[in-house]
């Protein structure tokens, strides 16, 4: 029997309905980074095996690799901070400091759950080149002004890496599951790993009552003076992070009313040196787009479009097929999204229902009565209402309704 006409577990099909409403959201990201001073940066799907190999920690069982038939050892993108990472290492003419963004798909061997799949699609910005607090706030700033433009109320958890020094990495690891398993979850791992109960307990009290790092409080004095609300920070000192190559700011982003990351990021001043052998600073974060659109769902903020078009001209007869023709053209040469109807022989009727079942807000009609008095009868069948005007003023009422 042969595979069910399904996508694979953990991949996903996008309706336009859906596809409509994630380009609407990317959308407004990429306007953001772009606000800021980001520019684009495009890697490969893959990358060679030893590339990414190393970088992630415990995470790194679930990077997709294999052999190609000419025996080469890849994998698909686990993430975007390597790949970055490696064109930083291969190219080095770039200006610096270098801010870029990245909106590509990245792969990871999830055990498919809500809001976790095996291919979805990742917003990333990093500075590289500045090592000042400076830039720490920029993108704690860039964060902050995303999911306001996105109209998400977000609380930013801030850490230290440095708090973490003389703990190894497997209780750190233990650590980062705070939240998930609780206190007593992260004392039995901890012991489980090899250390005494009581230790266990002493390492996770002190990391609890960690004041302030001279560097975190420079990037929250920064973030002051850009007039950011402070109460969106949290310091928290027990936020770990799981991948390997943070070595200072730390953070997570929470959406109120949902729970889980849907952005974190932190400074990684070391991963460049891995390919060439000299550091070069760098700091950013990777947003979780579709745990994004999914919180904006749930929160009623966000909601599903079905048509990239703002009107559909339709075609009354084949009698005035040019003057839809003519109008559409029109149309489009103002920048209205126009569908035009393709079979001039279909019922008016008929016309209507599929603008309304692929909710298109306006449709266009031109008979007899319009072709002769040169107006377009412009029906929006939202309100179920009809108006007769002239081509500039559908073009100022439709300019209007987007």
């Amino acid at each position: 029997m042969g595979q069910p006409l399904q996508a694979v577990k953990g991949f996903r099909d996008f309706l336009p309905e859906q596809a409509n409403t994630r380009r609407y959201v990317l959308e407004k990201i990429v306007s953001t980074f772009r606000l800021f001073g980001f520019e684009p940066l495009e890697t490969p799907a893959l990358e060679y095996a030893s590339v990414l190999k190393g970088k992630y920690g415990e995470e790194e069982k679930l990077i997709y690799e294999f052999k190609t038939r000419g025996g080469d050892e890849v994998a698909l993108r686990y993430d975007q901070t390597v790949p970055l990472a490696r064109v930083l290492a291969s190219y080095h003419n770039l200006a610096k400091p270098f801010k870029r963004y990245q909106t590509q798909p990245v792969w990871r061997g999830e055990s498919p759950q809500k809001g976790r799949y095996r291919e979805f699609l990742q917003c990333d910005a990093d500075i590289v080149g500045a090592s000042s607090p400076l830039a720490d706030a920029e993108i704690i700033n860039l964060v902050l002004n995303i999911y306001q433009n996105l109209g998400l109320n977000i609380t930013i958890k801030i850490n230290d890496r440095i708090n973490f020094e003389g703990l190894e990495k497997k209780y750190v690891a233990a650590i980062d599951k705070l939240e998930k398993i609780g206190e007593s979850g992260v004392l039995s791992e901890m012991v489980q790993k090899g250390m005494v109960e009581k230790e266990a307990q002493e390492a996770l009290k002190t990391l609890q009552n960690k004041p302030l790092t001279a560097n975190l409080q420079q990037i929250l004095d920064h973030l002051k003076q850009m007039g950011t609300d402070m109460e969106k920070i949290k310091y928290e000192p027990t936020l770990a992070r799981g991948l390997d190559y943070y070595t200072g700011m730390i953070f997570e982003t929470v959406a109120e009313g949902s729970t889980g990351s849907i952005c974190s990021g932190g400074r990684w001043d070391n991963l460049i040196g891995n390919f060439t052998g000299q550091n070069l600073p760098a700091v950013g974060f990777g947003l979780g787009f579709d745990r994004t659109v999914e919180v904006l769902k749930e929160q009623g903020i966000l909601l599903e479009t079905s048509s990239s078009a703002s009107v559909l001209v339709t075609i009354f007869s084949p009698t005035y097929l040019a003057n839809s023709l003519k109008v559409a053209e029109k149309l489009r040469a103002n920048n209205i999204n126009t569908e035009l109807w393709l079979d001039a022989d279909s019922k008016l009727d008929k016309q209507l229902k599929y603008a309304d079942q692929k909710s298109i807000p306006y449709v266009v009609i031109i008979g007899p009565d319009e072709a002769t008095s040169g107006k377009i009868a412009l029906k929006d069948l939202t309100l179920k209402s009809q108006v007769l005007l002239s081509f500039p003023e559908v073009v100022d009422k439709l300019s209007n309704s987007r």
